[in-house]
């Protein structure tokens, strides 16, 4: 047999995975004692998605799960990320626990573990139940406490079973493209609410941690953040200046609470006020973790604003200089800034053990004429970067898993079904999956993964 060289660049307890997102291919948004969230609430306004797509069907996978699973083994995958509904186990986000959503789940994680597949959930995808948007959703420190029990909840019936537990995905964006940006749930467009949202993220972050461990003190936590490889346009001072300020802005508005106790004193100077903190909040949210995530697509490369009223941080996104390659969403490919980022991180700070949580590219081809999905570009693109991961691991960073996003295409969010990210095909109207050049070619990466080679006589 001919392995791929890549795969033995990876220790044999380094994990290969999937990841998924509860919204994104559940489906069965009125089944089982779901309760509405912002995102059911978002899509279904007119011109929020593209062409009024929602996840009401989504992949159906609420229902298809063991098939699902029986795809991941089929990819020879060693762990599986997914996220949990909020509102499937509490319907208003407190009070009233819905026995049949945690059912699901406990199904679900039994599967994982019936299969040997290692299991990863996250409790916080994006999809905030709705009710809970009426004291103001995420800007609202109660938000704060209601988080900290669902998770209870969740440790109390799964965590005997969890191999590692993620406070919240991306956290950025719930803050910054949910109330700042407004191109996603709930559609706001607020420097204030953005920055109140940032520091209750924060706090529940910090207050799951304490409510996961006091349920289970062996626990593996952490969280997953969409950290942006950020490269200044030039060697001018200002354009380092603005680098540095794209970082604190984007970056250790969670890196600095979560692993520093602190904001930066830029990011402070600007928006303090703003984060409406209280004494003992930093307490909260700086809890040890065990890992962390780092979920990486393209990187930010940008030049000082020197507009006299530019806020902070007073920088300007510009092309990358090396590489004009783009995929279909429109995102840059810039494998090194993978590395970038890791080196940049755990010099700056005091960082745990990281997974590669989300990595992955969107293109949109079909099935061709003999039903097969010809995503070349994607195996490129998985390929370049899962080598990149193994130079991290070579140049010291405590690297221990990668989990290529997607495992199937599905709703990806305001862009609704238009753009696919999954290393199965998903034929909306059938629901029926095809895995693609991709994925039989990272499928056959995790089955030789710590393949034994005889040596040569």
């Amino acid at each position: 047999m001919t392995l791929n060289p890549l795969a033995k660049r990876f220790p044999a307890n380094f994990k290969f995975g999937v990841a998924t997102a509860s919204f994104q291919i559940e489906g069965a948004t009125k089944q089982g004692g779901r309760g509405p969230t912002i995102w059911d609430a978002f899509s279904h306004m007119p011109g929020r998605v593209y062409q009024g797509h929602t996840g009401n069907e989504a992949c159906d996978h609420y229902n298809r799960w063991e098939s699902d699973l029986d795809l991941i083994k089929s990819l020879n995958c060693d762990a599986y990320r997914f996220s949990i509904a909020w509102s499937r186990v509490l319907p208003e986000g407190r009070g009233r626990v819905n026995q049949e959503g945690l059912d699901f789940y406990d199904r679900l994680v039994d599967g994982l573990v019936a299969r040997d597949i290692s299991v990863f959930p996250t409790l916080y995808h994006w999809d905030l139940p709705l009710a809970l948007t009426g004291y103001g959703g995420w800007t609202d420190r109660d938000t704060a406490d209601a988080f900290a029990e669902y998770t209870s909840h969740v440790v109390r019936r799964l965590g005997d079973r969890i191999d590692a537990l993620s406070t919240f995905n991306e956290p950025w964006c719930s803050s910054y493209l949910g109330h700042l940006i407004g191109k996603h749930a709930p559609g706001e467009k607020n420097i204030d609410a953005a920055m109140a949202a940032t520091h209750v993220i924060n706090l529940a972050h910090g207050k799951a941690v304490q409510a996961a461990r006091a349920e289970r003190a062996d626990i593996q936590m952490g969280v997953v953040l969409n950290t942006i490889s950020t490269y200044a346009a030039s060697d001018h001072p200002d354009d380092v200046a603005a680098a540095e300020r794209h970082f604190q802005f984007h970056n250790d508005i969670y890196l600095g609470p979560m692993f520093a106790g602190k904001y930066g004193d830029q990011f402070l100077d600007a928006y303090g006020d703003k984060l409406r903190m209280q004494d003992g909040d930093m307490n909260i949210i700086h809890q040890p973790l065990d890992w962390w995530g780092f979920n990486y697509y393209y990187p930010a490369t940008v030049k000082h604003d020197p507009s006299p009223n530019a806020p902070f941080p007073a920088s300007v996104a510009v092309p990358s200089t090396t590489s004009n390659v783009r995929t279909d969403i429109g995102w840059e490919i810039k494998s090194d800034g993978l590395t970038h980022l890791l080196n940049h991180v755990y010099d700056r700070y005091d960082m745990p053990p990281c997974y590669i949580t989300e990595n992955g590219a969107c293109y949109n081809m079909g099935p061709d004429a003999d039903g097969s999905v010809d995503d070349q570009p994607r195996l490129d693109y998985l390929n370049e970067h899962i080598g990149k991961v193994a130079d991290a691991l070579d140049n010291g960073i405590p690297m221990l898993g990668y989990f290529a996003w997607s495992l199937m295409d599905n709703f990806e969010w305001s862009e609704g079904y238009k753009m696919r990210f999954g290393i199965v095909h998903v034929d909306y109207e059938t629901q029926v999956r095809t895995v693609k050049k991709s994925g039989k070619w990272y499928a056959a990466l995790c089955a030789e993964h710590g393949a034994e080679v005889a040596p040569a006589e």
